[in-house]
């Protein structure tokens, strides 16, 4: 027989136990991301089907926006979750002390070139995306210009006024097109290229996406921005072809990262556990050719049969630390066409 005492120490731990749980069932994280706005939704309903409890508040913007954010609020942060943002970016933001360390659940499965090298990793990639000239071939026959396949092609004088590329310092797809290109051609001869090609330029877009979208919609010819985005206007019947350049594609990785804060929520560990689950990888590789753990799928339509041959040989610790030089050199030097924000 129950005492009083011990009925009433019953009641306490229980009430405690259904105070506990309903925190956890209300628990809300807030995840950074630069994931395209019309590809992270399917992810996110995956979540929501395997943790119903855990309301994802998302923060959806460009790479190069996302990370200012993030780096300015870095006395107080307000993420709980860096995901989808370009390895790059993760780099400054570890330099600066801004994320917490975590090896989430399978991190064993990931390519360890994908991932930091530290145990446990400050962030981890998931997959790769990479330059790509989205190209509208109805514009392109009837001005009579030939289809480009490298970069020096985009110099030709027909193509005056016909380009649009991102921003590098508002873009990520813009950054690692900068950042490939000086990597192949050289300091010196890097620059003295975008020179060039600055004076066949129509426009420098802050979205990464959105010089493709043009060049679907033939607001211009040719498009610097991803191959993903070329090969799914097409898909929707848009009169584009996706050129990889010949030299190769400069290249940056889309990683997740737990976001240094007083107090870390169990909630965010476990969503950086599903971002690189089995499940959201074979997601990600219906879009993406490389991905950070092998899935077995076949690359997408479009691709080829080996699509890291599409790639330079990338830098990405290089690459971060000349971030914030190349992007003030870009900005003193081409900033004046870019659209207003």
């Amino acid at each position: 027989m129950q005492t009083g005492k011990t009925i009433l120490l019953t009641a306490a731990a229980l009430l405690a136990l259904l105070i506990g749980s309903a925190v956890h069932a209300g628990e809300a994280i807030v995840v950074y991301t630069a994931l395209e706005d019309d590809e992270y939704p399917a992810y996110l309903e995956l979540f929501a089907k395997q943790h119903p409890d855990i309301e994802v508040k998302i923060v959806r913007d460009s790479t190069g926006i996302v990370t200012a954010k993030f780096l300015a609020e870095k006395d107080n942060p307000r993420a709980d979750v860096i995901w989808g943002l370009a390895a790059t970016s993760l780099i400054t933001a570890q330099k600066g002390n801004l994320l917490e360390p975590y090896a989430p659940k399978g991190i064993e499965r990931v390519d360890p070139q994908f991932r930091d090298s530290g145990q446990p990793p400050a962030w981890v990639g998931i997959k790769a995306w990479e330059t790509g000239f989205i190209v509208n071939t109805i514009e392109l026959e009837q001005r009579g210009l030939p289809m480009p396949k490298t970069y020096a092609d985009l110099l030709k004088p027909g193509y005056k006024g016909l380009i649009v590329m991102a921003n590098p310092a508002s873009s990520g797809t813009g950054y690692l097109t900068v950042s490939g290109i000086i990597q192949i051609m050289g300091e010196e001869k890097g620059w003295a290229y975008l020179d060039r090609l600055d004076d066949n330029m129509m426009q420098y877009t802050h979205s990464g996406s959105k010089p493709a979208k043009m060049a679907g919609q033939g607001e211009c010819v040719i498009g610097i921005s991803f191959g993903y985005r070329g090969l799914k206007q097409k898909s929707s019947g848009e009169p584009v072809e996706t050129i990889w350049p010949a030299e190769g594609s400069g290249w940056d990785l889309e990683a997740n990262a737990l976001v240094k804060k007083p107090a870390i929520k169990d909630a965010a560990r476990t969503f950086l556990d599903f971002a690189i689950s089995d499940e959201v990888m074979r997601l990600y590789a219906n879009i993406y050719p490389i991905t950070s753990v092998d899935t077995g799928l076949p690359p997408p339509k479009g691709y080829p049969a080996d699509p890291k041959s599409l790639i330079i040989e990338n830098d990405l610790e290089a690459a971060a630390a000349a971030r914030d030089g190349v992007l003030a050199e870009w900005s003193r030097r081409y900033d004046g066409k870019s659209e207003s924000r």
